[in-house]
């Protein structure tokens, strides 16, 4: 199954300092139809206007990877923990028994991200957090591994969760292809760009929602960022 989840057909909300759309109930949003897919729970689109951001606030049991698309973000944290991921670059954190944190765009210019949580395997973990930058080219014509909590994964940022989260960027007239297990599901994102998944065409920030493939084929009508879960 290729279900297409159009952008304009997902949850939206403006504050003024945030544009943000999620493409799963969230917030004031809530679609029982768009609750989660696997274990993927939060897939969230956002713009982070300059010199602003989230102030300090708590969260436990969840894993929660941002991807980066423009722009950097800084995190703070209580458990002493500071860094600043930029475009095309990846942070985790780990919620565990339970973690307060602070995200801002110290930048000039808007901060644009894909804030993507994942349902842990396990609760009551420890908390931690991390940052990773991946060089861009490493991601050419094929999907590179940014986060998972799957065996054989060493280079990837850790989670706690039965799950990875990967990333490409692809020419037009190119095609990539991944291979999972057909029971699972994939969530597919083109950050920029139109793309076709089987017979299905999508552009820019829709969502591609995959289940009962073995072998994810993706073919680029035009170049294109691509951000992809695989999840139980």
């Amino acid at each position: 199954m290729i279900e297409l989840r159009p952008f304009g057909s997902i949850g939206a909300a403006n504050h003024g300092w945030l544009d943000a759309h999620h493409h799963f109930s969230f917030g004031d949003y809530h679609d029982p139809a768009r609750t989660n897919w696997g274990r993927l729970r939060v897939w969230n689109d956002d713009t982070i206007a300059p010199r602003t951001g989230f102030p300090p606030h708590p969260h436990r049991d969840m894993e929660i990877v941002t991807y980066v698309r423009k722009g950097a973000i800084t995190h703070r944290d209580n458990l002493g923990n500071t860094g600043r991921t930029e475009a095309g670059d990846v942070q985790v954190m780990s919620a565990g028994t339970g973690i307060q944190h602070s995200e801002y765009n110290l930048e000039d210019e808007d901060t644009t991200l894909f804030q993507i949580w994942i349902m842990p395997d396990r609760r009551g973990e420890d908390p931690s957090w991390g940052t990773r930058p991946f060089p861009k080219d490493d991601r050419t014509g094929r999907f590179v591994t940014l986060a998972s909590g799957m065996t054989g994964d060493d280079e990837a940022l850790r989670i706690n969760a039965d799950a990875r989260v990967l990333g490409a960027t692809i020419k037009a007239g190119e095609t990539v292809t991944y291979s999972t297990d057909a029971a699972r599901h994939s969530y597919l994102v083109a950050s920029t760009g139109r793309i076709r998944v089987g017979d299905v065409e999508a552009g820019a920030r829709d969502g591609v929602a995959i289940t009962g493939l073995a072998t994810i084929t993706v073919t680029a009508l035009e170049d294109a960022e691509l951000v992809l879960v695989d999840a139980a």
